[in-house]
């Protein structure tokens, strides 16, 4: 009777010790919580190269300029950045007052609108007559369009300048052929854009050229059969029936080239730095050469109105041709 309440305590405590001693089994909920933990840290590890370039080469940039654009900025404030003053709008309303930046709006402008119509036609053209007529050497054709693309655009520049030389250039050597005094292009007021343009079609067309083939031949061959058993002729065929599937095609390549000329810069700044007489000065040659001026805020602001255009053209060119249907 007297050994029963020792054993019973002993038993007791010998039970509660195995208890504390061992960890409770994880249930099915906390086991996928755990898993869920363990697959967020991979992934921010994984992600975190590309986080740390975005916010280095990419987010801080486009901050920087920001505050750069409303500010009195010049070269010699960058080490002593306390001297800089905010001024709010004034460097945009300084660029506004400028006759040359209007000039090179101006240029800018009519460089994209005839280039970039110019570029599509001439691309949907090379696509049409690979897709249909020239069916023989159709690659050579292809590499041929193509590969002024992949060419350095500064080479493409110095071989067009060495082309255009005037006394001793190939076209006007060519011209000198028939007799005809070829003037001196890239020296004359009206011919300097002009030749730019004509280069950028002849560069660009390559890739509004393949990816219109693409969408030439993504049409199905059931609907031009039917089209033409109902009497269509040609030209009715890829108007009615052609044209308006190759939208999503006509409206990628109308943004991506719009962007790229909008931000026409390479050609005159190797070409002519921006002459004769700022005949092909460019929007965003105007903000480098206020860069180098130590005019931060000036090029910023500058910067921020061709990125302004580029997002007015953009919708414009959603507005008219997105798929309505």
């Amino acid at each position: 009777m007297t050994t029963m309440p020792t054993t019973t305590l002993a038993g007791q405590s010998t039970q509660e010790g195995d208890t504390a001693g061992k960890r409770p089994a994880a249930t099915p909920s906390r086991r996928r919580s755990t898993a869920r933990g363990r697959q967020s840290r991979a992934a921010w590890v994984l992600a975190a190269p590309f986080l740390a370039l975005f916010l280095a080469f990419m987010l801080l940039p486009v901050v920087w300029s920001t505050l750069m654009s409303l500010t009195d900025t010049q070269s010699a404030d960058l080490r002593t950045p306390l001297n800089v003053s905010f001024t709010g709008f004034d460097n945009y309303v300084r660029l506004f007052q400028d006759p040359q930046f209007f000039t090179a709006l101006r240029n800018t402008g009519v460089f994209v609108l005839v280039a970039l119509p110019l570029t599509l036609a001439a691309g949907l053209a090379a696509a049409v007559a690979l897709d249909s007529g020239i069916r023989r050497f159709r690659a050579v054709f292809r590499v041929g369009f193509y590969l002024p693309v992949i060419t350095s655009i500064v080479a493409v520049a110095v071989v067009w300048k060495t082309l255009l030389e005037p006394h001793a250039g190939l076209v006007n050597t060519v011209l000198a052929w028939f007799g005809i005094d070829g003037p001196a292009w890239l020296a004359d007021t009206r011919f300097a854009l002009p030749v730019m343009i004509l280069m950028a079609v002849w560069r660009n067309l390559g890739t509004v050229m393949i990816i219109m083939l693409a969408g030439l031949q993504s049409v199905p061959q059931s609907l031009m059969e039917a089209a033409e058993l109902d009497g269509a002729g040609a030209w009715q065929r890829f108007w009615r029936v052609t044209f308006p599937l190759l939208r999503p095609a006509l409206l990628l390549t109308a943004v991506t080239t719009g962007i790229g000329y909008l931000q026409f810069f390479d050609e005159p700044f190797v070409m002519t730095d921006g002459g004769p007489l700022d005949s092909t000065l460019s929007a965003t040659l105007y903000a480098y050469k206020q860069f180098g001026n130590g005019n931060y805020g000036v090029a910023s602001a500058a910067g921020y109105v061709v990125f302004v255009l580029i997002i007015a053209l953009t919708v414009l060119q959603f507005r008219v041709l997105r798929d309505k249907d």
